[in-house]
């Protein structure tokens, strides 16, 4: 039974109130000889249940409380006006709350550790609103912002800054639909000038060339909250109290008030560096951008920015760009339709199929990862070195229960690939999350006509492609070359294997696995991307079908590089150390798969902003992501091992390059912007782009606005698993009658090579004067 009481401490403080022996129990005052007063239920000497804390500086917190910390629902009111109501877990702001704050803005939504994140609305006050998610404070993933002056953003997220793709409605109703990054448009996009009839939402989406539609531009944003998943978590200090006990902790309990301040001072920061961010936001639920108005512009305009500041404008008529969009759809499903050898696992097979894959993988790694490191032997090459384990729905001993069908997996070459996972220093745990974990894999269309499906892992460090039977026997048989071609040449730009594996559904389909380094992982946007083999029959793109996300070929390359001349030179020796390996192999086929990440043009930097141009913070232009002042061009600058992420990466691997131009030392390449990256062979790898414009192009509607870029190279050699067997040959000698002989991509291992070589020497990185 509980008893009232008076129980005054050595060091002043004082409890009034119920005991249960000789703690305090039930209802109860406790006054803290600094100020800080307690008045609310206890339990066992802690304070818990419902109370009521008041702190000397002004603030106080009346609600739940458990165990000594602010736990359950409870209200926080600080001094300067700001208050949060809400859920509490351990001292900390977590779940569903609304606050406050002192200059009137206000947040309700969800919250973890002291911060947004979930889904929240934020209104500023001077009237601007975002409505969306957030990730640790900052606006992330999906979005809409709505500014007081009319103007809107619908899109993605990323760091609180408009990253992915997004539609910008002006206040006087013109919109673009295109793509940013950092904030800043970047990319390709279409212009609707206000009173244009605009397009529906999937067509949109198919003329920036996500043929899913709007559910592959949902998939974007939501990548993007993996993304923000590495950024390394703040510690967040645990507040208000100490368990207490009557022995003595009492007394210590004074602490209260200086971390309860911190907690606050905490999220008032968050708040603060969120309303610098205050530009932009999304939601596919607004109908907005699916509106038509009567039309009366015919015209649209077809725009390329690279950070902000746009290079290329080309007029259309509106009409053409449904027809556009039209024409895509039927070729693609033309495609689709060709490739009928996976068409089976499309849908429900298809998910079905990468659920597979992922408790394959799983399964694999985590029983070759604990068997001792050693050299391999020729035992563990070839079709015989294999682990098979049979996955039934209900599970085994061996394997899990799951939602899949039942299925055979096969695991080619296992010991193979774990020492090259470990050669490529993969840590077998990141590469088990990265394809594996929870958020799965992603689907994406098969740039070339193979008709393979190809699934991205969500931190796009790891790219699945299915093989054809062929394809997969060429692998196992070049494996011990490969392997010893690799080891040897740390360099290699030839892809990177990380393993082979198949499938076998209801008794009787294979489906051929490998996987592969993703050369395109990087925080940088990809602008262009191409696939060169050195051949002209067929090697070009029609121009009504290039997009975004467009593989083009060889004729539609319309820049030469010119890179530092020792980066060329160890390039072009890798280059021919590798084509040698891919001819002793009897390999043809393979290309140089190329991505260039533009910068703006250096030249405009000079230019001088308008006298009566409004500022750019509180401007529709500043607000839409185009800017006046672009950042300067790339540096050079030594290698600090220290200044640079040096963790591997699916691609990346071997030395920093050393470059001619400062002293043939080891570099890194500054990127404004983004910051210090270091140049490895293929990776991060700076060059100048000068633009050859064609008489046709000079006399197009499409207008480039400048000849000289500074770019940032990505490259490799893929597709390296097609021999030059008697069908190439036959197809050599066929096509031989009907074009020219050297103008053909199939021609002997020798030719190929040498052209291949002789294509990038001339074509696409001419040696400088």
């Amino acid at each position: 039974s509980c008893r009232p009481n008076k129980k005054v401490f050595s060091n002043g403080d004082l409890y009034v109130g119920d005991f249960k022996e000789v703690l305090p129990h039930g209802k109860g005052k406790y006054t803290w000889s600094n100020g800080m007063v307690y008045e609310g239920d206890w339990e066992a000497g802690k304070m818990t249940g419902k109370g009521l804390l008041l702190w000397p500086s002004g603030e106080r917190y009346n609600g739940d409380i458990s165990g000594g910390y602010l736990h359950g629902f409870g209200t926080l009111t600080s001094p300067d006006g700001s208050m949060y109501e809400g859920q509490w877990r351990m001292n900390i702001q977590h779940g569903f709350g609304r606050k406050k704050y002192s200059n009137s803005d206000v947040y309700e939504g969800e919250w973890k550790e002291g911060e947004h994140e979930g889904n929240g609305r934020y209104f500023w006050n001077n009237g601007n609103k975002y409505t969306g998610n957030w990730k640790r404070g900052k606006m992330h993933g999906r979005g809409v912002m709505e500014w007081v002056n009319g103007d809107k953003y619908n899109g993605c997220w990323l760091n609180g800054l408009r990253h992915g793709s997004g539609i910008y409605q002006y206040a006087d109703g013109g919109y673009y639909f295109g793509t940013w990054t950092r904030g800043l448009k970047d990319g390709k996009g279409v212009f609707y000038p206000a009173g244009s009839k605009r397009p529906s939402l999937k067509k949109f989406c198919i003329s920036l060339g996500y043929d899913n539609g709007p559910r592959s531009v949902l998939s974007q944003c939501s990548s993007l909250n993996l993304e923000g998943s590495t950024v390394k978590k703040r510690s967040v200090r645990r507040s208000v109290s100490e368990k207490i006990s009557v022995s003595g902790v009492l007394r210590s309990s004074g602490r209260i008030s200086h971390k309860s301040a911190e907690s606050s001072r905490h999220s008032n920061s968050s708040r603060e560096s969120m309303h610098h961010y205050s530009s932009g936001t999304f939601s596919f639920d607004s109908d907005g951008c699916q509106s038509e108005v009567q039309e009366s512009t015919a015209v649209v305009y077809e725009r390329e920015y690279m950070q902000g500041v746009m290079i290329k404008e080309r007029v259309r008529g509106y009409t053409e760009l449904p027809k556009k969009a039209e024409k895509k759809t039927k070729h693609h499903a033309k495609e689709t339709t060709k490739s009928s050898c996976f068409s089976i696992f499309k849908g429900k097979n298809s998910y079905h199929l990468m659920l597979n894959l992922q408790l394959g993988i799983r399964y694999t790694v985590g029983k070759i990862t604990p068997v001792p490191k050693r050299e391999v032997r020729t035992a563990d090459f070839g079709h015989r070195a294999r682990i098979t384990m049979f996955f039934p729905r209900r599970g085994s001993q061996f394997t899990p229960p799951h939602k899949s069908v039942d299925f055979c997996w096969k695991d080619y070459c296992p010991m193979v690939f774990r020492n090259l996972r470990e050669m490529f220093k993969l840590d077998a745990a990141e590469y088990m999350m990265s394809i594996c974990g929870d958020d799965g894999l992603t689907e994406i269309s098969s740039p070339g006509k193979s008709g393979s499906i190809f699934y991205l892992s969500l931190d796009d460090r790891f790219v699945i492609k299915t093989l054809k039977k062929s394809e997969l026997k060429v692998l196992v048989k070049m494996l011990p070359k490969y392997y010893n071609h690799v080891k040897e040449h740390e360099n290699t730009l030839i892809t990177k294997f990380f393993g082979l594996h198949q499938i076998t559904v209801h008794g009787k389909r294979k489906v051929r696995f490998v996987v592969m380094g993703n050369m395109f992982c990087t925080e940088l946007r990809i602008h262009r991307r191409y696939d060169l083999k050195g051949s002209t029959h067929g090697r070009c793109t029609d121009k009504d079908k290039i997009h975004e996300n467009t593989i083009l070929k060889d004729l539609d390359l319309s820049y030469e590089f010119q890179m530092d001349k020792s980066l060329q030179k160890f390039f072009f020796h890798q280059i021919a150390l590798d084509c040698n390996f891919l001819k002793s192999q009897h390999i043809i086929d393979y290309s140089l798969l190329l991505g260039l990440h533009f910068r703006a043009p250096e030249q405009l930097n000079g230019l001088l902003k308008p006298p009566m141009m409004p500022n750019i913070e509180s401007s529709p232009a500043g607000q839409d992501g185009e800017v006046l002042f672009p950042s300067k061009g790339l540096l050079l600058v030594a290698h600090e091992p220290s200044s640079v992420s040096t963790d591997p990466g699916p691609h990346i691997r071997g030395r920093p390059l050393r470059a001619f131009s400062l002293g043939d030392k080891e570099v890194d390449v500054l990127v404004p912007g983004t910051g210090r990256l270091q140049v490895q062979l293929g990776v991060n790898m700076p060059a100048q782009a000068n633009q050859k414009l064609s008489r046709d192009e000079a006399d197009s509607a499409e207008v480039e606005l400048f000849e000289v870029y500074d770019v940032v190279i990505y490259m490799g050699i893929i597709d390296i698993l097609q021999e030059y067997n008697a069908k190439k040959k036959a197809e050599h000698a066929c096509k031989s009658v009907k074009f020219d002989p050297l103008s053909i991509s199939v021609v002997e291992p020798e030719l190929y090579a040498q052209r291949f070589i002789n294509f990038l020497k001339q074509k696409v990185f001419p040696e400088q004067p």
